[in-house]
C-alpha cells in the first residue's frame, strides 16, 4: 500500500474558541475514531482539548 493512502493530514480545533491551530497527520488504518489532544491554544493562552477536524 501507499503511505498517502495510509496517513491523512487533519487540522486541530480548540474545543473553546474553535480556532485552527495544529496540523497533523493520522494513521487512517490504525485510527478510525476522531484525535483529542491537550495542546497549548494561542487564543485562548492556556492548554485545552483540540479535536480533529472532518
Amino acid at each position: 500500500m501507499d503511505k498517502t493512502k495510509q496517513n491523512s493530514k487533519v487540522l486541530l480545533i480548540c474545543s473553546i474558541c474553535f480556532s485552527r491551530n495544529y496540523k497533523k497527520t493520522k494513521s487512517s488504518l490504525a485510527h478510525k475514531e476522531r484525535l483529542i489532544l491537550n495542546k497549548f491554544c494561542k487564543t485562548c493562552e492556556k492548554h485545552t482539548q483540540h479535536k480533529e477536524s472532518r
